[in-house]
C-alpha cells in the first residue's frame, strides 16, 4: 500500500490521484448567467445530490490548479444567485468536453459547443434541450475553501423545478436505470458510461436487519470459493430459514457437492435457498 501525504506532493499531483480514485463522478453540466445576461455552460465533475427536502444539489468550480484563477460559472453564481443543472449522457458527451474549454468571459458555450437553449420556468439561465434531465436551481450558499489553486468552492443549490424526458420513464413514471445511458468522469482523460451490462442491481438493506456475515458458517466465510459480494448477499437476509425449509430443501436436493450448488444459488440471488443448502450442509 503506498501512503501519500498531501503535504509532501504538488497540489496537481495529488488532484491526480483525487480524481482517479474518487470516481466515477457525475457531471453537473451546469448554465449560469452574469447580471448583464451573458450565458455560460461548463461541466463539473465535482458534483452530487445531498438531500431531498429541500431537495439539494452541490457542484464546486474549483479554483484551476495551475494558476489559481477562478471560472466563469463562479463569478456567475455570485451575481445571478440561480443555475440549471443539466445531466450528462452519452449522446452529448463529446460536446461538453469541448464546452470545458476556456473560452473568455461573455462566449456562449451553448453556441460553440453547438447545444440549444430552452428558457427555464423560474430561473434565468437556460436549460439544455439535449439534456434528458435538467434541474432549476437557486444558489443558497457559495462555501469557499481558500483561494490557492485547486481551492474548493461549493455551491450549495436548491431544486426548484426539474424535467425529466419521458424516454426515461418507466411504467411507474419514475427513471428507470436500463434506459438511462449516463456518463461520469474519472482521471485524466477518462470517462465511463453506465448503460447495458454495467448497470446492475443490489438490494438495499431496509428497515429490517440482515443477519450479517458473522452469521455465515465458518465453512462458507472462510472459503476462498465464495467473494466478499458473496458474502454479503448471504449477510443480508433479515431471516434464516427454519428447520421445515431446511428438511425439505434436503429432500428436494439430495446432491453431493452442496458447495457448487450454494454457489450457484447465491449468483442466482436464490439467497433463501441456499442458506436452505448452507444448513443442510452444516447439520
Amino acid at each position: 500500500m503506498k501512503t501519500i501525504s498531501p503535504r509532501d506532493v504538488s497540489t496537481a499531483e495529488f488532484h491526480s490521484y483525487l480524481l482517479s480514485a474518487v470516481a466515477p463522478r457525475p457531471i453537473a453540466f451546469a448554465s449560469t448567467t452574469d447580471r448583464d445576461g451573458n450565458v455560460n455552460l461548463s461541466p463539473f465533475s465535482f458534483f452530487n445530490v445531498f438531500g431531498s427536502n429541500p431537495p439539494t444539489l452541490v457542484f464546486s468550480p474549483n479554483k484551476r490548479v495551475r494558476d489559481g484563477s477562478g471560472k466563469d460559472t463562479l463569478h456567475n453564481v455570485r451575481e445571478v444567485d440561480e443555475v440549471v443543472i443539466n445531466m450528462v449522457d452519452y449522446s452529448m458527451v463529446e460536446q461538453v468536453s469541448l464546452a470545458s474549454c476556456e473560452y473568455p468571459p461573455g462566449v456562449n458555450e451553448f453556441i460553440k459547443a453547438g447545444f440549444t437553449e430552452a428558457s427555464s420556468v423560474l430561473v434565468k439561465p437556460p436549460r439544455v434541450v439535449e439534456a434528458k434531465v435538467a434541474f432549476e436551481c437557486r444558489i443558497r450558499q457559495v462555501v469557499s475553501m481558500g483561494d490557492q489553486g485547486g481551492a474548493a468552492n461549493l455551491v450549495i443549490c436548491e431544486v426548484l423545478m426539474a424535467h425529466v424526458s419521458e424516454e426515461l420513464l418507466g411504467e411507474d413514471g419514475r427513471i428507470d436505470p436500463t434506459k438511462t445511458d449516463w456518463v461520469a468522469r474519472m482521471g485524466g482523460d477518462w470517462y465511463c458510461r453506465a448503460s447495458g451490462a454495467s448497470v446492475f442491481e443490489v438490494e438495499k438493506p431496509n428497515t429490517r436487519l440482515g443477519v450479517g456475515v458473522d452469521a455465515i458458517p465458518g465453512f462458507i466465510r472462510k472459503n476462498p470459493l465464495f467473494t466478499g459480494n458473496d458474502l454479503g448477499k448471504l449477510g443480508n437476509i433479515d431471516r434464516l430459514p427454519d428447520a421445515e425449509e431446511v428438511e425439505k430443501f434436503r429432500q428436494d436436493h439430495p446432491l453431493t457437492d452442496r458447495l457448487a450448488l450454494i454457489k450457484d444459488l447465491v449468483a442466482g440471488k436464490d439467497i433463501r435457498a441456499a442458506w436452505c443448502a448452507i444448513l443442510a450442509h452444516a447439520e
